[in-house]
């Protein structure tokens, strides 16, 4: 239903900027509206949780790759990666989309997604043709618009949105669920902020948690785990907040996020100290390398 439902408002808002009768920014919330609900049906498609028919799965999971600008193998198999090595700075590709600048620019971070990809080799059997396609669909629409005069919907309706969607996608599925950072136990490697307001807005991913120890449920399902396994969960001390207004360290890191979001990993080493230690004013160079031991990430 969700996977029908993002192209039908894709579709709509599209034939709603050629007739001309809803204002602009209704038709970028509803194209916004469809690449919100195509980005939980190609998390879900990546798990194999969208539907237990294998090729529908594939189908949905290639379908909502494509109105989001993604190529669905790529997707997959890092995101598979971010499972298999959460919170880790070397191996996990969505840690330097968290922490490697601030959190209003988390989109345009995505795209090393893609990098990660190719140097790891992540491909398997057909999936490096099936990147080359989607890439091509890609690249012929945006030609189609360059030839036939449709850039501004694209920009509008597509490139607009998607960034929308990839700043949603890079707080509730990144940032929010993983921070501080910093353990790698499974218990306690993400959080889950209970809310049935936002379970809703943001389909189950304040329940990320529960997504990382069961990847297998869908979204829909996330809150009744939840609530069942809360019993274990407080035996464990995993994390039920949100994380970010909880004491005065956790503000002031959470303002440095929006602002800069650039984290050191070592309070006593590392790049970003080598880098301020040039800078010659000694007033200046000590209150940026005491912002560096604040902000760093360190290990748990």
């Amino acid at each position: 239903m969700l996977f029908f439902a993002g192209y039908f408002l894709a579709f709509l808002s599209i034939w709603q900027w050629y007739r001309g009768s809803w204002p602009l920014p209704v038709l970028i919330a509803t194209a916004f509206l469809a690449l919100h609900i195509e980005g939980t049906v190609i998390h879900d498609a990546c798990h194999k949780a969208a539907h237990p028919i294998p090729w529908i799965n594939q189908a949905m999971g290639h379908g909502s790759a494509i109105l989001l600008g993604f190529s669905f193998p790529v997707f997959t198999r890092v995101h598979l990666q971010h499972h298999i090595h959460v919170n880790d700075p070397k191996n996990d590709p969505d840690h330097i989309v968290s922490t490697f600048g601030p959190i209003w620019l988390i989109a345009p971070r995505f795209f090393y997604h893609e990098v990660f990809f190719f140097q790891r080799k992540l491909w398997r059997k057909y999936e490096l043709l099936q990147w080359g396609l989607e890439r091509s669909i890609f690249i012929c629409i945006i030609l189609a618009g360059l030839k036939f005069d449709f850039m501004n919907l694209i920009y509008n309706l597509w490139f607009g949105p998607a960034l929308m969607v990839g700043v949603t996608l890079g707080i509730f599925f990144d940032y929010l669920p993983h921070r501080p950072f910093r353990s790698r136990n499974k218990w306690i490697n993400s959080r889950v902020y209970p809310s049935k307001f936002m379970n809703i807005l943001i389909m189950g991913q304040n329940y990320h948690l529960i997504h990382h120890l069961w990847p297998s449920i869908p979204w829909f399902e996330y809150k009744i785990a939840y609530e069942k396994t809360k019993p274990l969960l407080d035996k464990k001390g995993s994390p039920q907040r949100v994380g970010i207004f909880e004491t005065r360290d956790d503000t002031l890191n959470f303002i440095y996020d929006l602002l800069i979001g650039v984290r050191s990993h070592t309070r006593k080493k590392g790049k970003l100290r080598k880098i301020v230690n040039l800078y010659p004013g000694y007033r200046i160079k000590k209150i940026l390398l005491k912002i560096i031991n604040n902000t760093s990430i360190g290990k748990n």
